[in-house]
């Protein structure tokens, strides 16, 4: 493993808390070490109390901070003396624990101090670093792993048998590594969970953790063991759509709320998934106790959710009474799935929950194979794993959740989403807690936005052959759809009727008309199987009920797509699929107005073209985003019983009314 210490980056950072927030960053930025706010780094320093007094204080990493970005901020200022106290204690549940390291803090607005912050108190080395190596675990979870581990360190870390993460683990180290450490001495390992460093300053603290990691990469290497070797694999290319987001909706119904489902086809995941030993070494359990949160047990294999849902009841009959208070049985839904056909499928109430299941699982598979090749995978007992899955620490933090979010779990596409009206409902529903597919023939549309919640695809509406493979690029991405938003379309500008060319007509029907046709055709089947019900907004135009000259061709084509909504109202509701439309007038912030259009509309009714920016009845200028939200709502809750409406985001027209 390369040290990235560097000196002149870290003479940037003075001071021993700004140490530990560069050398924090080292080790978060490889994902081979942590993974998603895992590991835990911690200095000790000394600070002037308010009585004027130097206090030892253990600045921890706090709940919710990842190593790859922390600041100054996310360490927990804990009393040392305090923590130590603690550690003398014979027993102290987790729940009371949290709650006295959250008393011990000095700055009640600092983030919740990590659990094993007494244990980062009993070291002696005022700086120490807590890492989940994939190269050490895949060798203490491999036959004779405590027999490899001695081996490979010696004197150089003391050994501890795993124990649950919290305070008989910060106990059990308290009394333990003062009698087992050498002067040669540099770390701990936590069998079954982490490696630990520690050292006078960050930098020798940091160093020594690459020398244990690398350590155990040799090992590995050693032994053939260190470049996975995948078994070789296909991934389908036939449309899988359909079948896919119908799983979804199954698993969504064992999980009791819509799931966002990831489904990845490269070579790692596809040979992982259809390799002759998956069945066995997938069901051993995660690579450390800190994953069975985000992964649950095991994943499925195949796709068989029934069988899947009476292991999953029959794990939690076997261990309930090991839980303390005795817990209510989680949701049974895997958040992993290996199928050959799909390869590996990531689970999770948000897009970003999947993104990091399918971070942690890659992981998973890379230590299980090296542990393969050393002999075999053997995880935590099962036992173990419940205690880890149903800790009343982790029950809490569940139960302490916030509001949830209208559209959490569920998955909208937008087209024409780059600009005006279709970016803004991809902002609205993004802010409902919606993944969205931004679909549009801007190809800038790809780069829109960078976050896990936002698949944009570039793609010409009126391609069927390129709908196509969008629409199972977005299943692909997110599992399902819930809703869609038909807002793409065209109005070139003025032309009479009698100066309109067929090639013009042609065009504006076949972006504004024909594609929505051919979406809301291709997209029924995926809608109908949404677990809450298919919701569509079409984005019409004051044009439907009041058209003006010089606009022929844009106002039959959203006549057109709004009486195709009423006949997809008509014929859909029997499948649980509402469709609505909105119909805004003189939204501004959009593609269609130009400059030129603007005044051109405003000659024609002898007003400036500032008048003519409020030229309604209430005087007010309409924006994409009033529409948008708009169009959210009538996806949401309020308008759960209401399909065929139409419903004008206009300011007032006289003409309409």
């Amino acid at each position: 493993m390369r040290n990235l210490w560097n000196s002149a980056d870290a003479a940037g950072f003075p001071g021993d808390l700004a140490q530990r927030v560069y050398s924090s960053r080292l080790l978060g930025r490889d994902p081979s070490l942590v993974l998603h706010g895992g590991g835990n780094t911690s200095v000790k320093t000394v600070e002037r109390n308010v009585f004027g007094e130097d206090e030892p204080i253990l600045r921890v990493k706090g709940s919710g901070w990842d190593l790859a970005t922390i600041e100054a901020a996310g360490f927990s200022p804990c009393r040392m003396g305090h923590l130590l106290r603690l550690a003398g204690l014979d027993s102290l549940p987790d729940l009371r624990m949290a709650a006295e390291l959250r008393g011990c803090m000095t700055d009640p607005a600092a983030p919740a101090p990590s659990v094993e912050a007494i244990l980062h108190a009993v070291l002696p080395a005022r700086f120490v670093d807590h890492t989940h190596a994939d190269a050490l675990i895949s060798v203490s979870n491999s036959p004779g792993g405590l027999e490899r581990v001695r081996g490979i360190y010696g004197e150089l870390a003391v050994v501890v048998p795993y124990v649950m993460p919290g305070f008989k683990l910060a106990r059990l180290f308290a009394g333990l590594f003062p009698a087992a450490a050498s002067e040669a001495t540099i770390g701990v390992v936590l069998m079954n969970h982490g490696l630990i460093s520690f050292g006078s300053t960050a930098e020798e603290s940091y160093s020594r953790m690459i020398t244990l990691v690398t350590r155990a990469e040799d090992y590995l290497a050693g032994r053939g063991a260190w470049e996975v070797r995948w078994p070789p694999a296909k991934a389908t290319s036939r449309p899988v759509r359909i079948e896919f987001a119908a799983f979804r909706r199954d698993l969504s119904a064992l999980m009791g709320a819509p799931a966002i489902l990831s489904r990845h086809g490269d070579g790692p995941c596809m040979g992982f998934a259809s390799g002759p030993d998956v069945a066995r070494i997938s069901q051993q359990g995660p690579a450390t106790p800190d994953h069975v949160i985000r992964t649950k047990r095991v994943p499925l294999v195949g796709r068989d959710l029934a069988a899947y849902r009476s292991g999953y009841e029959a794990y939690f009959r076997e261990w309930e009474d090991r839980a303390a208070p005795r817990p209510a049985m989680l949701d049974p839904a895997p958040r992993v799935v290996l199928d050959p056909e799909w390869g590996m499928v990531a689970v999770g109430r948000t897009a970003g929950d999947a993104a990091i299941v399918n971070d942690l699982y890659r992981h998973t598979m890379d230590v299980i194979m090296r542990s393969e090749a050393l002999g075999g995978w053997e995880a935590l007992a099962p036992g173990d794993i419940f205690d880890c899955e149903y800790w009343d620490l982790e029950q809490s933090k569940l139960r302490r959740a916030g509001p949830v979010p209208p559209f959490l779990g569920e998955v909208a596409l937008v087209t024409g989403a780059a600009s005006g009206i279709g970016r803004a409902c991809v902002d609205s529903l993004l802010r409902r807690g919606a993944a969205v597919v931004g679909l549009d023939v801007n190809p800038a549309i790809a780069g829109m936005l960078v976050r896990p919640d936002f698949r944009g695809i570039a793609c010409d509406l009126t391609r069927e052959a390129d709908v196509s493979s969008a629409i199972e690029e977005a299943v692909r991405a997110f599992g399902g759809l819930d809703m869609l938003v038909l807002n793409a379309g065209i109005f070139p500008g003025g032309k009479r009727i009698g100066e309109l060319d067929s090639g013009l007509w042609r065009r504006i029907m076949a972006v504004n008309l024909d594609a929505s046709f051919v979406m809301l055709r291709e997209c029924h089947p995926l809608l109908r199987l949404a677990p809450r019900g298919g919701r569509v907004v079409v984005i019409g135009s004051k044009n439907v009920a009041a058209p003006g000259p010089g606009a022929a061709a844009y106002s039959a084509s959203k006549a057109a797509v709004n009486q195709l909504m009423r006949v997809a109202a008509l014929e859909w509701g029997q499948d649980h699929v509402r469709i609505n439309t909105v119909h805004p007038n003189m939204v501004f912030d959009t593609a269609l107005w130009t400059r030129e259009i603007l005044e051109s509309r405003a000659r024609h009714y002898g007003i400036t073209v500032e008048a003519y920016r409020t030229n309604n009845l209430l005087r007010v200028e309409v924006t994409s985003r009033d529409v948008a939200e708009v169009a959210a709502e009538l996806c949401g809750p309020l308008f759960a019983k209401t399909t065929g409406a139409q419903v004008p985001v206009d300011g007032g027209t006289e003409r309409i009314i």
